[in-house]
């Protein structure tokens, strides 16, 4: 039985990080079409503008996830607008790859910043309002990168382990509060943050497959959910019982230094750009 207060979506306010494109646009529009009151918050302002206006009940403002600041005016923003939140989906994530030794030092700063101090800074954001209610839950978006580690992503790889880390923790020191949290682990993703990369013979989803799992996590308030969902147990499982000279075999026969060796950078040029300028504004303090 479900321990927890029920949610009802059609009267629940839902806010989702990274919403302007994406997985984040996908849940956004998965939300609302159960009749969620939706807020995105992106850097991205205008698309996260744009994005909002294509769905109902759905609206839009700046946020960078890395600001305690940034995530205080957009709380009140929507508190303001639409009251208490009731979900929160952290969602906002960046995924540079390449060598570990040929990744600027910024640009490590910059994936632990997004990928595990956002989600940090959204939960203590958010989790101080639903504890009053007693009622709340909190999907953290991580990746089977978080459980699953491959050369050319090494820093991704230690962000998306904290990741999964920090909701794990979270369900069991907040165990009794009312407050719920889920870890949503796809495998690839059909978006921007894979172009450029060789996906054959990985497990591949769309958006809205991820977005129709992070919906359900409402209702279950699983721990852990993997896209697909046999990706989680069979990973676990290979870890218990398959010995380290077959699993490094197996990685040879599937090809796991494509993220070193098999990225097309002329169709990964966009987003390499845009995670460029997030790191040059990220130094230069901008929020």
């Amino acid at each position: 039985m479900n321990r927890y207060p029920k949610i009802d979506l059609t009267n629940a306010t839902v806010v989702i990080t990274g919403g302007a494109r994406g997985i984040g646009a996908a849940t956004a529009r998965a939300f609302s079409k159960r009749g969620a009151t939706v807020w995105i918050g992106d850097l991205d302002a205008a698309l996260a503008q744009e994005t909002a206006t294509s769905i109902p009940r759905c609206h839009a403002t700046e946020l960078n996830v890395t600001s305690e600041t940034s995530w205080t005016e957009f709380l009140s923003t929507v508190a303001i607008s639409s009251g208490s939140i009731d979900v929160l989906v952290n969602n906002a994530g960046v995924m540079p790859l390449g060598g570990f030794l040929e990744q600027p030092s910024e640009l490590s700063k910059l994936i632990l910043d997004v990928n595990v101090h956002g989600p940090i800074n959204g939960v203590k954001a958010a989790l101080p309002g639903m504890l009053e209610q007693v009622r709340g839950h909190i999907v953290t978006v991580a990746s089977m990168a978080g459980k699953l580690p491959i050369p050319g992503m090494v820093v991704y790889n230690a962000s998306k382990f904290g990741a999964v880390g920090l909701s794990l923790a979270l369900q069991h020191e907040y165990a009794n509060s009312g407050v719920s949290f889920s870890c949503v682990m796809p495998s690839a993703v059909r978006t921007e943050l894979s172009s450029g990369a060789t996906l054959t013979g990985i497990p591949t989803v769309n958006p809205e497959d991820v977005a129709d799992a992070i919906v359900n996590t409402v209702h279950t308030r699983a721990q852990q959910v993997s896209v697909p969902r046999f990706v989680n147990p069979a990973v676990a499982l290979m870890d218990a019982v398959v010995p380290e000279r077959l699993e490094r075999l197996a990685r040879q026969i599937f090809g796991d230094r494509r993220a070193l060796d098999g990225i097309n950078r002329n169709a990964r040029r966009a987003y390499e750009d845009r995670v460029a300028s997030q790191t040059v504004a990220s130094q230069g303090g901008a929020e």
